[in-house]
């Protein structure tokens, strides 16, 4: 995939004004301040394609970007945090959802740089006890300062977009 191949699509408020999807969607969920904004902006080498604002909850629309050839969607926020802090009621209630709904997901943890190098290991570790049991097919420390993780994530997303489009090829046959 083209990561520098971006562009900010449109912003939705409701569903029903949702486009028809047409190409692989790859969603960034969680609480409000983890930078989900600012993690697409690091993930496509751009400083404002997702914008970013110094106030937690800004992000009110549903934003697709046109990324290569798929989406990212940039969804709402819930609740506050980071990867310092344990994942919430409603962190744990997305899991169940995508578990249920066997939706394939990959966790990315945000803003690393404020662990220490000590601290990194452990926390990955104890993200992945935690959500791979929900069907998680990879937990990744990012940080959208430093890019901490990025190539990792970047790659792990490529291979989520090439397994979706040789699935409907083979659902084509």
């Amino acid at each position: 995939m083209n990561y520098n191949k971006a562009d900010f699509i449109a912003s939705y408020g409701i569903s029903s004004q949702l486009p028809e999807s047409d190409r692989p969607e790859l969603s960034f969920s969680g609480r409000s301040n983890v930078g989900k904004s600012s993690l697409i902006n690091k993930l496509c080498n751009r400083k404002n394609l997702a914008r970013v604002s110094s106030t937690p909850g800004k992000t009110a629309t549903i934003n697709f970007y046109a990324v290569d050839d798929c989406y990212f969607v940039d969804l709402p926020g819930y609740g506050y945090a980071d990867c310092r802090h344990a994942p919430s009621a409603d962190d744990i209630q997305m899991l169940q959802y995508l578990h249920y709904h066997s939706i394939p997901f990959v966790v990315a943890l945000t803003k690393a740089d404020k662990l220490k190098k000590s601290q990194l290991a452990q926390t990955q570790e104890e993200f992945e006890k935690l959500c791979l049991p929900y069907g998680c097919q990879k937990v990744v420390l990012t940080s959208g300062e430093s890019g901490y993780g990025i190539p990792e994530l970047q790659a792990v997303l490529n291979a989520a977009v090439a397994a979706e489009y040789e699935a409907n090829a083979e659902d084509a046959e």
